[in-house]
């Protein structure tokens, strides 16, 4: 039976895939480049919280669909609410969501397939991993509406070296996906049409390691950044003796010695 032209399908605004381990999110309003509005950061919060008790999953990749990646916060949205007490909670709704994709202990890796822009941009840098097409862009470019891109500094300047972070900042223009790499934002540029092939083999090289491993060390690598060098050194050696205890640990020895695969417990 057709569908009558008055009718509308309403399509869901975050499309889910799992596949061998790997759990794909894409973002789907294409028609509107895809923004964080406060219903997609909703969505996607949603995902990575069961994402975190599904021991199934190893590895996360944030994708979109259409020829944009993210375009920033849904600026409408945005204009229709006067009120500071709404785009505070955006914000803070908005680095919730960046905060776990940094404290999850899956890796997560930005599949950048157009323009990444303000909070898109943002979404890139909190990304642990991010692998880009060779027509990718990216900005912070709130200052040319009058809006310095503060929650997008905080991991920029994390990413890029200060004067790189301060010049996007402060000038509102784009870099391309070379210039993107180069500046550290991004881990590898591809062909448009190898986008997809390029981010599963990132992902699946990621899951053929151990889980344990890969846990531990996505949140040793974070939590050390913000020590001084002596104390990070205590805490890296700690968590090693911790992960050299495992039975992972030792399988992973023992296949080395006798030249097999290891077979992985995630213990």
């Amino acid at each position: 039976m057709g569908v009558s032209a008055n009718e509308v399908i309403e399509q869901p605004i975050l499309l889910r895939e799992d596949l061998n381990g790997i759990t794909t999110l894409r973002l789907n309003r294409p028609q509107q480049y895809n923004p964080l509005s406060s219903e997609m950061l909703t969505e996607l919060q949603q995902a990575l919280d069961d994402i975190s008790n599904d021991a199934n999953i190893r590895v996360v990749i944030i994708a979109a669909q259409g020829k944009a990646f993210c375009a920033g916060h849904d600026l409408k949205q945005m204009r229709s609410n006067e009120d500071k007490a709404f785009h505070q909670a955006l914000f803070e709704q908005c680095s919730r969501l960046m905060l776990t994709i940094n404290r999850i202990t899956r890796p997560v890796i930005a599949q950048v397939n157009g323009i990444a822009t303000a909070a898109g941009c943002q979404l890139v840098a909190a990304c642990d991993l991010a692998v880009a097409s060779e027509e990718a862009r990216f900005a912070v470019s709130g200052i040319n509406a009058g809006l310095f891109c503060s929650t997008p500094a905080v991991p920029l300047s994390r990413n890029l070296s200060r004067k790189q972070a301060m010049h996007m900042l402060l000038s509102g223009d784009f870099i391309d996906a070379q210039t993107a790499l180069e500046y550290g934002l991004v881990n590898q540029v591809v062909a448009n049409g190898e986008l997809e092939a390029a981010t599963r083999a990132m992902a699946e090289k990621i899951v053929a390691k151990s889980p344990l491993a890969i846990s531990l060390g996505k949140q040793m690598f974070y939590r050390q950044l913000d020590m001084e060098l002596a104390e990070a050194y205590e805490f890296a050696g700690e968590r090693m003796a911790c992960n050299m205890d495992s039975k992972d640990a030792r399988e992973g020895f023992d296949a080395f010695l006798e030249k097999r695969k290891p077979k992985w417990s995630g213990r």
